[in-house]
């Protein structure tokens, strides 16, 4: 066998759930499957779950290991990655690579990718980019198949578990308000809130277990669910999770699917009849322009149309490459788009891998950027449009009193705002820190904010600029 050994995984890797860290020598006779993989990435997202299932079908046969390389500059922070990795629930070994040393050694070209070893510590295999999971479950039993008995007497690493905060939110993502309700995708609790504006909890929706269920508000289930929006008495949910979008008929407390059925890939456009057989590729984010339901997914980076009256599914734009490029329909390319605002036919895209803010015309498919190079150029810089810089933005919001955007600006922890009509991006300051903020919705000169990572929502008056914790359930 000519395959080369593979190589030693460096000291300087920081191990974020084991106590002891994992050698690839005292892996021999165990196939090892190597996932180097980026945390915010969509595509590694996916795969991560892939592995997830792969380690609870097969762990007593081989060991998942995941190398995390960063992207962005805040990724370099173990703490932050960990928090980020935490909502997916891993059960196998997790690396911090700060300085790409892992990525490096292995020749790494790309997030993600899977490298397999098999029991005498060779090469065997790799898988770039996203799909295939199939592809390396298949090749690595039939690796486990060559390997010798000892391969079995392995004993996998054990895992440190964090406690899970005892706090009525977890990893709270989407939001949408209106003049008497606030609504809270609870993603690390798979359920929605309805919530009058103090924060007491009204109604609830999903059972709280992970799944893919329709039915009543305590039978239905959701899956991670992210963007938010509503029009009269429906609220859409981009129940990313579940790679499908949702609609919760808010009188009757009803939950039904439009679009997914569990699994990612590409829809065919047409009209929709039976909604499992049009599956989506992580949906994240959902707007309305008038009857027309528009769908970001980050796992395909593609904008979607769906027309409510007619049933029909269409592609507003987007190519499936990942850039930031404009253009018209299929020839734009979008760098994981992640959030939608709408106003009349005008959509504005949040492209989180690209730092880029987009506009995408509903009617013609013309994309334009406003902020943003590329998927490489990011930052923290206020100005004008072609100098100003975000990093890994993951909501926006229009602000119906003003020609305004207002961006959480996650990857800088900080909230900003882009003046329409050709004005400029500003940081809005603030007297408390942020942590990474997914969600935004705005209302009556209040700014909700989905403060992510501490598990909490904030009321900012803009008037006044007083900013304060909303006691969700409290």
């Amino acid at each position: 066998m000519n395959a080369a050994i593979a190589p030693e995984l460096p000291q300087t890797l920081e191990w974020l759930n084991v106590a002891a860290p994992p050698r690839m020598a005292e892996l021999r006779g165990r196939v090892c499957v190597l996932a180097f993989v980026n945390a915010g990435s969509a595509w590694s997202q996916q795969r991560l779950q892939d592995l997830v299932q792969l380690q609870s079908r097969h762990g007593e046969r081989l060991q998942v290991l995941a190398v995390h390389v960063p992207r962005f500059d805040n990724e370099r922070e173990p703490r932050r990655v960990a928090r980020r990795l935490a909502r997916q629930a891993l059960n196998f070994p997790v690396a911090h690579d700060p300085d790409w040393a892992a990525w490096q050694h292995y020749d790494i070209r790309a997030w993600p990718t899977v490298v397999l070893v098999d029991g005498d510590g060779r090469l065997r295999a790799r898988f770039e980019g996203a799909g295939a999971s199939r592809d390396v479950e298949a090749q690595a039993l039939a690796l486990v198949e060559e390997a010798v008995s000892e391969a079995f007497a392995f004993e996998s690493p054990s895992l440190r578990r964090p406690p899970e905060p005892a706090v009525p939110l977890r990893y709270p993502i989407g939001l949408a308000v209106n003049g008497a309700y606030l609504y809270i995708a609870d993603s690390g609790h798979h359920r929605i809130l309805e919530c009058d504006h103090a924060g007491r909890v009204l109604r609830q929706f999903g059972s709280g277990g992970a799944g893919l269920l329709d039915g009543p508000a305590d039978i239905a289930a959701f899956q991670r669910p992210q963007g938010l929006c509503l029009l009269r008495d429906a609220l859409y949910v981009a129940d990313s999770g579940n790679h499908a979008v949702r609609r919760i008929r808010l009188r009757s407390g009803e939950v039904e699917t439009l679009l997914g059925n569990g699994r990612p890939g590409v829809p065919v456009p047409g009209t929709v009849g039976d909604p499992q057989a049009f599956p989506l590729d992580q949906p994240r984010g959902v707007a309305l322009a008038g009857e027309t339901l528009l769908v970001a997914c980050c796992g395909d980076n593609r904008v979607w149309r769906y027309d409510l009256g007619r049933r029909v599914l269409s592609l507003a734009a987007g190519s499936g490459g990942l850039a930031v490029r404009d253009g018209t329909g299929p020839e734009a390319a979008f760098a994981e788009p992640v959030a939608l605002a709408a106003v009349q036919q005008r959509v504005y895209v949040c492209d989180g891998a690209g730092s880029a803010i987009r506009t995408l015309n509903e009617r013609n498919g013309q994309v334009a950027t406003l902020v943003g190079q590329d998927a490489w150029q990011h930052g923290r810089t206020d100005g004008a449009r072609h100098d100003a810089r975000l990093q890994d933005p993951q909501a926006i919001a229009l602000d119906p009193d003003a020609p305004l955007l207002w961006i959480a600006d996650t990857g800088n922890d900080a909230l900003r705002t882009l003046r329409l009509g050709g004005g400029e991006l500003a940081t809005w300051s603030l007297s408390q820190r942020l942590h990474a903020p997914g969600g935004l919705a705005v209302a009556a000169g209040v700014v909700w904010i989905a403060d992510t990572d501490a598990h909490a929502i904030l009321r900012l008056d803009t008037r006044s600029g007083a900013i304060q914790h909303v006691p969700v359930g409290e």
